[in-house]
């Protein structure tokens, strides 16, 4: 970023910062720039209007920026009264049935996950009676860890 100011002459250089998204309104609301510099950044939406930005009507501050719009770009947008529609959620907005087969794919697995351990955990009585063995004695195992170090610190309580 260059800011530079000489007497009245006041430039803004944010060219080649891969900056993205629509240009800040706050931008568009300047008022004492004589030289503006936005290209090669990956912004995107309609070029606004107001005070400043009326005035630069260069389109090559604007060059490297693909996804940009409207005056003084030869490249007009689709709804020029809508800022907030820009290629890039067009194009977002196409690929919405790709997310909902992720989700059903997730719930398949998970669905079929669950009952296959289910169904296996029914159908295997050997299989059952060791997974609750195992759960019953990792159980007994913790009560035990918990009682020795209770113990322990009263033994080290009746001490002091």
């Amino acid at each position: 970023m260059l800011f530079s100011q000489n007497f009245q002459h006041n430039s803004l250089d944010l060219s080649g910062n891969e900056l993205g998204g629509m240009i800040p309104p706050s931008i568009a609301a300047l008022t004492f720039l004589s030289y503006l510099n936005l290209s090669n950044n990956n912004l995107s939406g309609q070029i606004l209007t107001g005070n400043q930005l009326q005035t630069l009507i260069d389109p090559s501050i604007y060059a490297g920026n693909k996804d940009l719009c409207g005056p003084p770009l030869p490249k007009n947008c689709s709804n020029p009264d809508d800022p907030t529609i820009t290629p890039n959620k067009k194009y977002e907005a196409s690929h919405d049935p790709n997310k909902v087969w992720f989700y059903v794919d997730i719930m398949c697995g998970y669905a079929t996950g669950f009952w296959g351990v289910i169904v296996v955990l029914i159908l295997k009585k050997q299989w059952r009676h060791k997974l609750f063995m195992f759960a019953d004695e990792s159980m007994y195992k913790i009560h035990v860890a918990i009682m020795v170090t209770v113990n322990k610190m009263r033994i080290g309580r009746g001490a002091i």
